[in-house]
């Protein structure tokens, strides 16, 4: 029995030994990554980043430290938001808020179309997502050291894009940002990602747009994934069941936390095209699994995927995947779905009229 346990002792000590170095070692890797961006790389960003080393660099992760400024320059600021706009924004929505909170205060309609109850709504619904955010990490809620930051970001979007509003989802995609930016440039990272064409689709709600997207994803699913695609349109299972969650939240409800800013770095990289990948690798992560479930199960499934999930298996599964369908990439596949789309349209005779 003495010998057993001093076996068990070793064995234990040796397990607990290689621990530590592996912890050594990963601490090492970010340290000499965390120099190389912030000495080679983000000094010099606008010939470096789509060089092959950045690249290979970019797609083992962004250090924690640096995340937030490679973020922000990848993003791009299109639409020019500055800190003074953001303040504005804000104050505006502050105003708001004191006047809804007021009983029977009249409210002046300032965006011509969007009505006082719709403003009112959208703002009941940021107050009830926020307490749905990440609840487990207990940051982002009422006391919670970045709730009033997640409060602002959202309120000052609504009042940027009042056509778009607060739609539910959108606080997950601050909430992310905001762990790696301070307020103003999570705001301004915000307001620029879903401006993108894809989450601008999404988050409007444009029903034809949206199919097209779904219509180009099973494209490559086919392409892929010939006998879990089979599958599924056996079962009548459809990409909006599990994508919409996905796609309107950048992942970030769906995966664990750390491998959810792991899928943002390659996005921020690669645009919309890398989440569609994403998709294709987890379905081929877990595609034996998902051949043998039915529909409920499969649906089940997908929209709440297991919370241990491995990042370094979900990117062996996403380098599997191909982007490309008859020598035709995704922005191409896309294009020529959309010009059928638009064709349809115009040919349609309850539109000719």
């Amino acid at each position: 029995m003495v010998v057993q346990a001093k076996k068990r002792e070793l064995k234990e000590a040796q397990r607990r030994k290689k621990q530590q170095e592996e912890r050594c070692r990963v601490e090492e890797s970010i340290g000499n990554a965390v120099l190389t961006w912030n000495n080679e790389i983000l000094p010099n960003w606008d010939t470096m980043w789509c060089s092959r080393k950045v690249r290979d660099l970019w797609w083992q992760g962004i250090p924690p430290s640096v995340r937030g400024r490679v973020w922000s320059l990848a993003i791009g600021n299109e639409l020019n938001i500055t800190h003074e706009l953001f303040d504005i924004c804000l104050a505006r929505a502050k105003e708001r808020w004191r006047s809804f909170s007021t009983a029977g205060a009249e409210v002046e309609n300032e965006d011509a179309g969007f009505s006082a109850a719709d403003r009112e709504a959208s703002l009941e619904l940021i107050k009830l997502d926020i307490s749905r955010t990440f609840p487990n990490l207990c940051i982002f809620q009422q006391g919670g050291p970045y709730h009033d930051m997640l409060h602002s970001i959202l309120g000052a979007y609504t009042c940027y894009r009042p056509d778009v509003g607060y739609v539910q989802g959108m606080s997950f995609i601050a909430a992310v940002l905001i762990l790696n930016l301070d307020t103003a440039d999570a705001f301004i990272a915000f307001s620029n990602l879903l401006n993108k064409p894809c989450q601008m689709a999404f988050f409007r709600v444009d029903h034809g747009l949206m199919l097209t997207y779904f219509a180009a994803f099973e494209v490559f699913f086919e392409e892929n994934l010939p006998k879990l695609f089979a599958h599924f349109k056996k079962n009548n299972l459809t990409p909006d069941i599990y994508l919409i969650d996905w796609i309107f939240t950048l992942y970030s409800k769906s995966l664990p936390l750390d491998l959810a800013c792991r899928i943002w770095d390659v996005f921020c990289r690669d645009g919309e095209e890398f989440l569609f990948r994403t998709a294709l690798g987890i379905l081929k992560l877990f595609e034996d699994i998902l051949t043998r479930m039915d529909f409920i199960h499969i649906a089940q499934f997908l929209t709440r995927l297991p919370e241990d999930l491995p990042a370094d298996e979900v990117f062996v599964a996403i380098t599997t995947v191909q982007m490309q369908s008859r020598n035709k990439k995704w922005a191409q596949v896309l294009a020529a779905l959309q010009r059928d789309s638009r064709e349809q349209e115009k040919g349609s005779p309850s539109l000719r009229h």
